[in-house]
């Protein structure tokens, strides 16, 4: 660690420490995120290694933060240091919102729109190589000067093949998390994020999280109430889950009761995304094509 000077720590998770630092050779101010293994034998930890390998496969999209270093250290005790060295941003898009537009308050219909396009754009380019995020909110996506979004903290993130395999349902945050995690499904894919795309569009619209439960079922219930209980005609596979119950029937409501001043395209666009049977959602190519975005999507060559 001589190259970096650590200046403050910006946050801490379940999978490490994440420190402002200086880059000495340069005078650039970096982000360390630092990850423990408890001995020279355990190595470095496998969501650290996944990470690291993820992040050098996706990270010259200039929508996805930038990977610039890894540095290993060891102590005199034997533990072994892992820190992984990105670029720097100062603002994650939570408190962007709240410091340019207040609290609770969304921001332009324009400015969301620019931003979920470069959202779509980044998740695009790991949708194309087989992975998915897992853990998108709005913390784990940087403002680069209020012009540009960075797709950052892939600690969760892990590689999908079809068919699909059986995954862990400790993922995403509980307010962004897909109806299909909620019941406990083992087996799923990028839809997941999909989900968390729309979730995160019409919270940069209203200023708040459209679906705020402090549980799974308290999550479940908000978003039934929403967007309608699912039944066997709409979702087939939902009877299936290991965490289905007999809920309350609520109607399917029209989501322009969740919003204030949105035009009826942007209404439209986000409920593609909203869609309980992960089957109906639309893809990442189909939203970044969609008419919808055919102002930005001339400028971009995808394939």
């Amino acid at each position: 660690m001589d190259n970096y000077k650590r200046i403050e720590i910006l946050g801490q998770g379940a999978y490490g420490k994440v420190y402002k630092a200086q880059d000495l050779r340069n005078g650039n101010l970096v982000a360390l995120k630092k990850a423990l293994s408890s001995s020279d034998e355990e190595g470095i930890p496998p969501t650290t290694l996944r990470e690291i390998s993820i992040l050098k496969s996706v990270s010259e999209c200039e929508f996805i933060v930038k990977l610039l270093d890894v540095v290993n250290t060891k102590s005199k005790n034997g533990k072994i240091s892992i820190y992984i060295v990105f670029q720097y941003l100062d603002s994650d898009l939570k408190s962007y919102m709240i410091s340019n537009y207040g609290k609770g308050r969304g921001m332009d219909e324009n400015s969301a729109k620019k931003f979920c396009f470069q959202l779509l754009i980044g998740m695009y380019h790991c949708h194309k190589l087989g992975i998915i995020h897992r853990d998108l909110k709005p913390q784990n996506i940087l403002i680069e000067k209020g012009e540009k979004l960075k797709i950052a903290d892939f600690g969760l993130s892990r590689n999908f093949s079809i068919p699909v395999g059986k995954y862990t349902h400790e993922v995403v945050t509980l307010w962004y998390r897909a109806p299909e995690i909620l019941l406990g499904a083992r087996t799923y894919s990028s839809p997941v994020d999909i989900w968390s795309i729309g979730c995160i569009f019409a919270e940069m619209l209203t200023g708040n999280p459209l679906f705020c439960g402090e549980s799974e079922i308290e999550q479940l219930l908000s978003i039934f109430k929403t967007i309608g209980t699912p039944t066997s005609q709409t979702w087939p596979e939902v009877l299936n889950f290991k965490d289905w119950h007999e809920f309350p029937i609520w109607p399917q409501i029209n989501l322009k009761y969740s919003f204030e001043n949105i035009s009826e395209e942007t209404l439209e666009f986000i409920q593609v995304f909203l869609r309980l049977n992960p089957n109906k959602r639309i893809s990442i190519l189909g939203a970044i094509t969609n008419t919808y975005f055919e102002h930005f999507f001339k400028d971009y060559n995808l394939y």
